[in-house]
């Protein structure tokens, strides 16, 4: 089982990501720090005779390892009560994959994908970060990847989601549920 993380989140080593991390201990997995990469936002051209002109950046790179994968790993931070922009702009260019000859069975590839969602807030994430769960939900259900779950966590400040208790634990039972064996 080939696992992929996509972090959202801007900052280093943030409470999203110690979060994810505890998730996977002792896993093999492809880190994919979207801050670290160009991605430009989508322009919608779904419904221009031509489609999508071609864009030069770096989401292709990403694109490409998202695809290997079998479980998919979608880690945000929860701001304004949804996914941090990173994340955002990286799934609205689905649509434009959606349409790209290269990627033909773009939506069947990633239908054969489990994924789960990791979020970390500082303003009671437990309820205020369900509109973020449910969206991704939505998204997961209209590409046919299989949602599997999510986790949210309580921090703001560096290093706060290390006392919430109930995030750590939910993060070390998937732990074994990824585990190999």
């Amino acid at each position: 089982m080939k696992v992929a993380v996509i972090y959202g989140s801007t900052r280093e080593n943030g409470n999203t990501e110690a979060l994810t991390e505890k998730a996977l201990e002792g896993i093999s997995a492809d880190r994919i720090f979207l801050k670290d990469y160009q991605i430009k936002n989508i322009t919608d051209q779904r419904h221009e005779p031509g489609g999508f002109d071609k864009v030069v950046d770096d989401y292709d790179k990403i694109i490409e390892t998202v695809l290997k994968a079998d479980v998919l790993i979608f880690a945000t931070p929860i701001y304004w009560y949804g996914m941090a922009s990173p994340m955002k702009t990286f799934v609205d260019r689905w649509s434009q994959t959606l349409k790209d000859a290269r990627y033909p069975n773009f939506k069947e590839s990633m239908g054969k994908k489990a994924a789960y969602i990791l979020a970390v807030g500082g303003d009671d994430p437990r309820t205020k970060g369900i509109p973020l769960v449910e969206q991704f939900k939505y998204i997961c259900a209209f590409i046919g990847m299989n949602y599997q779950g999510h986790i949210l966590g309580e921090g703001g400040k560096p290093e706060e989601i290390l006392n919430d208790v109930d995030a750590l634990e939910e993060a070390r039972k998937l732990n074994e549920k990824l585990k190999p064996g």
